[in-house]
């Protein structure tokens, strides 16, 4: 007997435990998505509970996965920059560099937009976004400058600007619009005047 437990402790993870560990990670999921839309609708002062309720699980399996609530909100802002990160990298491999770089621009401006009250959440936490999410930052930072010389090749944007010059104009362009109160048409005029201002000036005749 004691030669068979030992076997079946040393062996091959239990098919109960591999279940259990893909039910954690999709309550973990099921948070996250429920809590983006709960801070996007209803801002990040909504009690946790609201969060709990929309992803159907308890307040103590929420609390389980995310300590505080802070937690949570750097968790959002994580996934969302390695999501954005993944998509500059897909925009690379798009045939046309124009809208390959600009609808990316677009996007990365309506997940600013979207998650200025988490970002100012966390910086009165005293937590650094940037710092902890280095590894994303920097692969988004890669993928944008590749973006940009491919559409510089094609004359389709100024030569004079680099990734970190994008990033920070639509981040602060989106930054300030929520500052001043505008609506997301405003703000998405904004960055089209932005997407413009990269654009390379055709040569005076």
């Amino acid at each position: 007997m004691v030669g068979e437990r030992a076997i079946e402790t040393d062996g091959p993870e239990s098919a109960p435990a591999r279940a259990m560990r893909a039910d954690a990670q999709k309550n973990r999921q099921r948070i996250l998505d429920a809590a983006a839309d709960v801070f996007a609708a209803r801002g990040v002062s909504v009690p946790i509970d609201l969060v709990a309720e929309r992803a159907g699980v308890g307040v103590g399996t929420l609390y389980r996965h995310f300590p505080t609530k802070e937690a949570l909100f750097e968790a959002i802002v994580e996934t969302k920059v390695d999501d954005l990160a993944r998509a500059a990298e897909a925009a690379i491999d798009e045939p046309d560099p124009d809208p390959a770089l600009f609808g990316f621009i677009r996007q990365l401006a309506r997940e600013a937009s979207s998650k200025q009250d988490l970002f100012d959440a966390l910086d009165s936490a005293g937590i650094d976004v940037k710092s902890r999410c280095a590894a994303s930052m920097e692969r988004m930072e890669a993928a944008m400058a590749a973006l940009l010389a491919r559409a510089a090749a094609a004359g389709a944007v100024r030569d004079d600007i680099d990734a970190n010059d994008v990033l920070g104009l639509v981040v602060g362009t989106c930054h300030g619009a929520r500052r001043m109160g505008a609506d997301d048409a405003a703000t998405e005029r904004l960055i089209g005047i932005c997407c413009q201002g990269l654009r390379r000036a055709d040569p005076a005749p």
